[in-house]
């Protein structure tokens, strides 16, 4: 998976925000950065932008919601947190989380509609486009049997064992230290009677703890045990590593879930479906317009087929195998080229002029084995003295026809080659 962009927003309008380069795992990568929103976006190609803001400007809340079928739970929401909202329910956003399973109250955050656009305005303004956008406070690490405590600057973060995280002022640490102390034990702690009943984690900055030390020290005897622990970079390495299993609830919900992610798959996948299908009707629209580009070349071969066929066979119709057809007439052509064929009848013809001087050939025809000839002779019985020495020669020949044309007699002789 790719690397995380941790960014942290201002808390105020002047001030500077921070981020932090860490791997898949939540490990930091690089030390943490701050300025300007513009220059933490180069940082932000090729990984995955994660956006923190105040949690002072998040109201987190865990009501049990009716789980009526048909019903939504963004349907309900607004009502069953409005007695705890100062604000007009229109002007608001409202983030679910997912609920688990053996619990009967369900994740809440509340921001302003109009934060939420100034947020996100600044962010695109920048070129930013964020994955996901978390209270800050909703990334203090979860502990099942000890409070666990932020202390920043103006701002102290608390999330006792089982609760939603609150924001509290730094000047009110004292009131964030009795609710620490005053949160139930986990059952596997052991307690004295009339000794303390918690435990707590305290993560502070160096200047923070200087100034607030005494405070915490003071408090110490109400812990069954009390762990401070600096963060001279801040606290984003601290949150950073809290990211691969967060259960925080994302902001980027309804109207201002991101338009690449899974809240609005459905529309990328609905343009890529859609250019699939363009993609597949231009595929077979093409394959139509092959078909009929074969289909007219296939025609125009058809035509030009049968025109060779009239023209080796004048008379026949074109249809059935023209290719057998065509070799059975080469298969005769080719046999009249033997002794018995056209050739042998031509040579014969030649060598019984002999017995006939003055005979001239006008026409020849050879069909199916047999020649037929229109000769010109001094008389008829020049042509039957021809026809009678083919005979001699092995041939069959019979005048079929005649008749004086001027001072020649021009006759019809046809000749066969003997069979076996």
């Amino acid at each position: 998976m790719a690397d995380w962009l941790l960014l942290r927003l201002p808390r105020t309008p002047d001030g500077l925000a921070s981020w932090l380069i860490a791997g898949a795992g939540g490990a930091p990568l690089a030390a943490a950065g701050s300025g300007s929103l513009t220059e933490a976006a180069p940082a932000a190609i090729g990984r995955r932008l994660c956006v923190l803001v105040p949690g002072s400007d998040v109201l987190l809340a865990e009501p049990e919601l009716p789980l009526k079928s048909g019903v939504k739970p963004q349907q309900v929401v607004p009502y069953a947190l409005e007695e705890q909202l100062a604000e007009d329910i229109d002007s608001l956003h409202f983030a679910i989380g997912r609920r688990a399973a053996d619990a009967t109250r369900t994740p809440v955050a509340v921001v302003s509609r109009g934060l939420m656009d100034e947020w996100l305005a600044a962010l695109t303004a920048a070129g930013l486009s964020p994955e996901c956008m978390y209270a800050d406070s909703e990334l203090l690490p979860v502990n099942p049997s000890q409070a666990v405590a932020l202390l920043e600057e103006d701002a102290v973060f608390l999330r006792l064992p089982q609760s939603a995280p609150v924001c509290l002022p730094a000047d009110a640490l004292a009131e964030a230290l009795h609710l620490a102390a005053a949160a139930p034990a986990a059952p596997a702690d052991t307690t004295e009677p009339g000794g303390a009943a918690a435990g707590l984690i305290l993560y502070s900055g160096t200047a923070e703890w200087s100034a607030h030390s005494a405070q915490v020290e003071e408090a110490r005897d109400r812990f069954v045990s009390l762990k401070v622990q600096l963060l001279g970079d801040g606290p984003l390495a601290l949150f950073a590593q809290q990211l691969p299993t967060t259960t925080a609830v994302n902001l980027l919900q309804g109207a201002y879930a991101p338009k690449g992610s899974s809240a609005v798959g459905f529309s990328a996948w609905r343009v890529a479906a859609l250019l699939l299908v363009s993609l597949v009707g231009l595929h077979l629209a093409g394959k139509a317009a092959e078909l009929r580009i074969l289909k007219a070349r296939e025609r125009a071969a058809d035509t030009a087929l049968c025109d060779t066929f009239h023209s080796a066979l004048p008379g026949r119709p074109c249809t059935g195998d023209l290719r057998q057809q065509m070799e059975d007439r080469l298969r005769v052509v080719r046999g009249g080229g033997g002794s018995n064929g056209l050739l042998g009848a031509l040579q014969a013809l030649a060598q019984a002029r002999s017995a006939a001087p003055g005979t001239s050939l006008q026409s020849l025809n050879f069909h199916d084995g047999g020649l037929e000839m229109t000769l010109n002779a001094p008389d008829a019985a020049s042509l039957n003295r021809l026809s009678e020495q083919l005979r001699n020669n092995g041939w069959h020949s019979d005048l079929i026809g005649g008749n004086t044309v001027g001072s020649t007699y021009q006759g019809r002789v046809q000749i066969r080659a003997q069979g076996p």
